[in-house]
């Protein structure tokens, strides 16, 4: 009997140290599998890339700048011609050249080419070669018109490929007289794009400056002579100045002499003289 019952007590021992041991491994189980899963996790989430970098977007702030430059320069100088030779001498000394000029016998305009970043020394040459009377610099800010041909220039040559891609595959006449034709039109828009690429990046590389030089009289010296020689001198003047008024005044009055005084003169002859024939013919007393 007592061994019936050790045998129970040693089962019953048995089962609870297996429920208990059954308990604990389920109670264990779901760390253990929150940690697989986190394990299994992990590597997904090394896997999955991050947010790539987006486009560098390029603000107007921080994009180099495309500037035009100009100036105009006004002097006065007694000497135009000599200032016009120096200004195209300066305009050479800095890699520039000279464009358009007018000259006149007391003033002249000229245009000159020189490299934007040597603008404000050139002034400053420039500014010795007289009296400076309006001096003005002028910045203009092309940027856009540069980033709109560059864009229209890529796709338009992507477009004339695209044609010429065509015009090889094309293989009747009328298909190839017509893409021949759009190929044509095409072409020449492209090279206007060009010209308009090629006109801006002068006007950015080279500044124009607008130098214009006007002349003025050198100061006479003042005649503070007297005495004798002063009076002599005025006398003189005034000699000359009255005997210019008075052949003036004869050579308009000669033409109506000559018109009017020949028939005069030839009618107070014959008054006279028929005057003497009557005293002739009178009977004296």
């Amino acid at each position: 009997m007592r061994t019936r019952w050790r045998s129970l007590l040693a089962g019953g021992g048995l089962v609870l140290v297996l429920s208990g041991c059954s308990g604990t491994q389920e109670a264990a189980t779901p760390p253990q599998a929150g940690m697989a899963a986190n394990a299994g996790a992990a590597p997904k989430q090394e896997a999955v890339p991050g947010p790539k970098a987006a486009p560098s977007q390029v603000s107007p702030s921080t994009t180099d700048r495309k500037l035009a430059r100009s100036a105009r320069l006004d002097v006065t100088t007694q000497t135009v011609a000599d200032v016009v030779t120096r200004a195209r001498a300066i305009a050479a000394d800095f890699g520039g050249y000279p464009g358009q000029e007018t000259s006149t016998t007391d003033s002249a305009t000229v245009s000159l080419s020189v490299p934007a970043e040597k603008l404000d020394p050139v002034l400053d040459r420039l500014a010795g070669l007289g009296e400076v009377t309006r001096r003005e610099l002028s910045t203009r800010d092309v940027t856009g018109q540069v980033v709109d041909v560059a864009a229209r220039l890529a796709t338009q040559r992507a477009s004339v490929d695209r044609i010429r891609a065509l015009l090889a595959k094309a293989s009747s006449v009328s298909e190839i007289a017509s893409v021949e034709s759009e190929l044509t039109s095409r072409e020449a828009e492209l090279e206007s794009l060009e010209r308009q690429q090629d006109s801006l990046a002068g006007t950015v590389a080279m500044a124009t400056v607008a130098l214009s030089v006007t002349g003025t009289t050198a100061p006479q010296a003042s005649d503070e002579s007297g005495g004798f020689l002063g009076g002599l001198g005025a006398g003189w003047h005034g000699f000359l100045v009255f005997g210019g008024a008075v052949l003036r005044v004869l050579g308009a009055v000669v033409p109506f002499a000559v018109v009017l005084g020949i028939p005069a003169a030839a009618l107070l002859w014959w008054l006279r003289r028929r005057r003497r024939v009557r005293v002739a013919e009178t009977p004296v007393e």
